[in-house]
């Protein structure tokens, strides 16, 4: 296990670079397993999800050269049809390899998926579209795997009954090689989702958003290669710049996709940010102090579930009462604690919401009613230094960004997770000014 050591209270500025997405670059990595020719991939981030995605491409047979941050895929023949159950139970995207195994050999051995605890994240909303193409899919709890087969995917039309951006790529993915029109209803709208679509079409793909969310694939018989760019990470452009707001400080951030953020933009400037934009980079800071704010968390292009942890931190420096009620996924709160630790005053509370079946885009079930799905913070508060255990990535991302405004030194244990979405992290926050150091745990002297 690794942790962080860090002293807070320094000022964060200057200048830093956002890596490739790491939403997209996952879903890429399944997408070039979809023909036997060459496919590269150029800017991709060197985090540790990346590096489990191509270990799996191994193991089903594709060769994989990684210069850089360049990778070449090639996977001219594929050997098995299962993911090992291990290895695929460690991200939630081994689920989507699904789609190249079904398209290309009938079948798919696929274990249940893994990545952070931040609430259940079924597949049924895969396996549903994907019966619907001619796909028999039984789930074995002997092996722990789902036995998906098919004799040849088919066109079809199918309504996503709640978001999903990873249950709609998957059935893009599957629709590519599929006989016939496959249309989608209900579909995603996340820029990641229109990544992947980009992609597939640089590789002869025949994929058209006919709506915000309806999306129409018309099946061909082959895929060829591609070189294809990863596009900057929004949710690393949002970490440093609440961070720049949170420490008084003045980053400039390049590298970064404007029209991927303007939710994020918009709630900025209420909460007191200013920003300017030059080219493709943006100079973040606050002005006249932070203000409180209430915030809905909602699928694209809404303020993203992936933002407000952060969020949560830069509302403690508020004066006043901020809410975020969290819609998307029903576990996203794991850091509460922890930051009560700090001294944060937080309050879990359940929403009034009238119509909850159709506001939660999770599964919501009689249990669900007791869900704690709002968080009340009253700021403005002075954090102070603790011992803290990161639950996921983005809790992680939020337990970091509470000890570099901290009095004191905290330490923050299970900082692997943060390595599964950002590449050299702890290098960058010092290069910005931050006292943080980064030790194993057989590291510690007792």
């Amino acid at each position: 296990m690794k942790k962080y050591i860090i002293k807070g209270g320094n000022k964060l500025a200057g200048e830093v670079s956002v890596s490739g997405m790491k939403n997209v670059v996952l879903k890429a990595i399944i997408a070039a397993c979809l023909t036997d020719e060459v496919v590269e991939i150029k800017n991709v981030p060197l985090i540790s999800d990346f590096f489990i995605m191509l270990e799996l491409v191994k193991e089903i047979g594709g060769k994989v050269k990684l210069s850089g941050h360049t990778v070449r895929i090639e996977v001219e023949k594929i050997r098995t049809t299962r993911i090992p159950l291990e290895m695929g139970a460690k991200i939630r995207t081994s689920s989507m390899f699904a789609a190249p195994l079904l398209a290309r050999n009938q079948e798919a051995l696929i274990p249940n998926p893994g990545g952070c605890r931040i609430g259940a994240r079924p597949i049924d909303r895969h396996v549903d579209g994907l019966r619907q193409m001619g796909v028999s899919s039984t789930y074995n709890s002997r092996d722990g795997y789902f036995h998906l087969k098919t004799n040849g995917l088919a066109g079809t039309t199918y309504r996503f009954s709640k978001n999903t951006h990873t249950g709609s790529e998957t059935m893009i993915m599957a629709s590519v090689l599929a006989k016939g029109r496959t249309i989608l209803e209900n579909a995603a709208q996340e820029p990641e989702v229109d990544d992947l679509i980009s992609l597939l079409n640089s590789m002869g793909a025949r994929i058209k958003r006919t709506e915000p969310r309806a999306v129409v694939i018309e099946g061909v018989k082959k895929l060829h290669g591609t070189s294809f760019e990863i596009p900057p990470d929004r949710n690393e452009v949002v970490t440093f710049a609440i961070l720049s707001a949170l420490t008084g400080g003045d980053i400039y951030i390049k590298n970064v996709r404007v029209e991927d953020i303007k939710d994020f933009l918009s709630k900025f400037k209420e909460a007191g940010g200013v920003w300017e934009v030059k080219n493709s980079s943006i100079r973040f800071y606050m002005k006249n102090g932070i203000r409180s704010s209430h915030i809905v968390t909602v699928p694209h292009p809404g303020f993203m579930t992936d933002w407000q942890g952060p969020w949560a931190i830069l509302m403690t420096q508020a004066k006043g009462e901020s809410t975020i009620h969290e819609t998307v996924y029903e576990s996203r709160f794991g850091y509460v604690d922890e930051l009560k630790k700090m001294g944060a005053n937080l309050e879990l509370f359940i929403p009034k919401v009238e119509n909850p079946e159709q506001t939660y885009n999770f599964n919501y079930t009689t249990e669900s009613r007791n869900n704690k799905q709002g968080l009340k913070i009253s700021g403005k508060t002075d954090l102070h230094s603790a011992v803290l255990n990161v639950s996921d990535l983005r809790a992680g991302a939020t337990l970091v960004m509470a000890s570099l405004i901290a009095s004191g030194q905290s330490v923050v244990y299970g900082a692997e997770y943060l390595e599964r979405g950002y590449e050299a992290f702890d290098e960058r926050l010092r290069s910005l000014g931050a006292f943080i150091e980064v030790l194993e745990e057989e590291d510690v002297e007792v």
